[in-house]
Formats: C-alpha cells, sequence, structure tokens
C-alpha cells in the first residue's frame, strides 16, 4: 500500500500491464491508485482523492437497482474489515453502457493489524451472464416446443433455441 500511495514505480508499472482492472484506496475508502485497465473498464478516468469506494461512475445490483458507492461492496469490505465475495454488479460508464461484474475487494492490513487500505480486482462476468441468459431462452424454446402438436410450432421455436444457442457461443469466441 505504502509502495503504491509513494510511487513506487515498479509496482505501479507491473499492476499497470495486468489485464484485470485493479484499484486501491485508503484506509477511509478513498481511491490512491488505479492501473489502466480500470480507465478501460469502467470508460473514464477516476481521480484520486477525489473518487471513494469505487472507480465506477454509477453502479447498479445484478437485479438493476441502484447501488449508491457508500454501499458497494469495497465500502463493505472496509468498513466490516473482511473480504467480499460472490457478488456480482453492474457499472454504467458515462457514456450509458453497462458491464456486468464480480468485485473482489481485499482489506489490506499492516503487522499490526492495523487497517491501511484495500484493494479491488474487478472480473467481468458480461459474456457468462449473457451466454447463460441466451442459453435459458434455448432451454425455454426446447420445453414449449415439447409441449406442443403443430409442427410448424416445433420447427421455429426448435429454430429459436437453436439461435439462442449459438448467440451463446458466438459470445467465447
Amino acid at each position: 500500500m505504502a509502495a503504491l500511495r509513494d510511487g513506487s514505480s515498479g509496482l505501479q508499472a507491473l499492476l499497470d500491464e495486468l489485464s484485470s482492472p485493479i484499484y486501491v484506496t485508503d484506509a477511509d475508502g478513498w481511491v490512491t491508485f488505479f492501473n489502466r485497465a480500470c480507465v478501460d473498464f469502467v470508460g473514464r478516468t477516476p481521480v484520486p482523492g477525489q473518487d471513494r469506494w469505487c472507480v465506477s461512475w454509477r453502479l447498479y445490483t445484478e437485479s438493476g437497482a441502484f447501488l449508491p458507492h457508500e454501499n458497494c461492496p469495497m465500502a463493505e469490505a472496509i468498513q466490516q474489515r473482511r473480504r467480499i465475495r460472490g457478488v456480482v454488479a453492474v457499472a454504467e460508464r458515462p457514456d450509458g453502457s453497462r458491464v456486468m461484474f464480480a468485485p473482489h475487494p481485499s482489506p489490506v492490513t499492516d503487522a499490526d493489524g492495523t487497517l491501511i487500505g484495500a484493494v479491488n480486482i474487478l472480473i467481468d462476468v458480461t459474456d457468462h451472464r449473457q451466454a447463460a441468459a441466451l442459453q435459458a431462452q434455448a432451454l425455454r424454446c426446447r420445453r414449449l416446443a415439447q409441449s406442443v402438436t403443430d409442427l410448424r410450432t416445433v420447427e421455429t421455436l426448435s429454430d429459436m433455441a437453436l439461435e439462442y444457442e449459438e448467440k451463446a457461443r458466438r459470445l467465447f469466441r
């Protein structure tokens, strides 16, 4: 933490080369460092000392409810002094586009156990979630096709299921 705060160029250069968005806050949640991948990921350049808890412009829960930064996973990690896992959030960029991600905020303590900040890595899960939704839609089409007797409807539903499955496959090419 001190190395990042004090400008250790070797560590900053290493973190800047990583393709995953990573950012660091102090013990009060003020952003002190972010790598280049963060800028690409959230569509804005965070401002150290001005941005608190999060590097994104706006946040939402996976279900679409607005999520104030002071309630985001990073804020919880710092306030509760524990790692947060298993959460998915949605970051809205200033251009209106959105990306789903799994945050992994972890508090950082010094040798005495005093909280000195936190580090967060953001994992993009947008394609995984979209693929899962497409697969679910394909399954619904196949189930519906099994429940009808009209051959034209069965054929249409089967074609729709194939299209959904192909769209899901394309997300990972």
